[in-house]
């Protein structure tokens, strides 16, 4: 599985990509109020700055097809072509993404909830389909049965189109996603610490520091 930060924060995704083995990161307008980010065209390319050549996705607000593909040309314009569009999976969110490919651009489809979503967005030629893990449990939708049935759609159909899971609220919630066929996940930088915080795995750093030291009577290798 590769792993995107879903943060806006500059603090958090600086860190985030220090540490972790992240491909990108994903932003909606949520997320930019969260961050606390007041200044739309200055904040996003500071992200950009930060994220460099990886994958930054973008989302759109408009809820008309015209208004999305001009909101993307617009992003596309502020951030570089190579941005990821962030459209709904919706009525008008469909033909958007399919005028969106035809123009060369890159397109993940948001706010799938089932599985036919899901299946409509892959016919557009979405590259990322992003199921809302925690939200679709929340609303007593199985996450794992709709990402299941997506991936082998895109396996049978031998398309490239990619699982990105999100809306996550723990780490098994990822490790499900995971284990049911997502290809990607992005995730908050407070579940992303979550991944490593087992007190176990600090106990034995801390072992082999003190079993080291009392072999060989010195702190380290080097």
């Amino acid at each position: 599985m590769q792993f995107l930060i879903d943060d806006a924060r500059l603090d958090r995704v600086e860190r985030a990509l220090n540490t972790f083995p992240l491909i990108g990161v994903t932003t909606n307008p949520s997320i930019l109020k969260a961050g606390g980010l007041t200044d739309f065209k200055r904040d996003l390319r500071a992200i950009r700055e930060l994220v460099g050549d990886r994958d930054l996705h973008v989302q759109v607000v408009a809820r008309d097809t015209e208004g999305m593909l001009r909101e993307a040309d617009a992003i596309r314009e502020l951030v570089g072509e190579s941005t990821l569009i962030k459209i709904p999976t919706t009525a008008a969110g469909l033909p958007a993404m399919r005028r969106l490919k035809a123009q060369g651009a890159r397109v993940t489809a948001t706010a799938i909830y089932s599985t036919a979503q899901g299946l409509l967005a892959t016919a557009a030629g979405a590259d990322y389909l992003a199921p809302y893990v925690n939200r679709m449990s929340n609303a007593d939708v199985d996450p794992y049965v709709v990402i299941r049935a997506l991936r082998q759609d895109i396996d049978r159909e031998g398309v490239p189109t990619r699982i990105l899971a999100a809306s996550f609220k723990n780490v098994k919630q990822v490790t499900d996603a995971a284990a049911a066929g997502a290809h990607t996940a992005t995730i908050g930088a407070d579940v992303l610490d979550a991944m490593l915080a087992l007190p176990q795995v600090g106990l034995a750093v801390d072992a082999f520091a003190a079993d080291f030291q009392a072999a060989f009577s010195a702190p380290g290798i080097a």
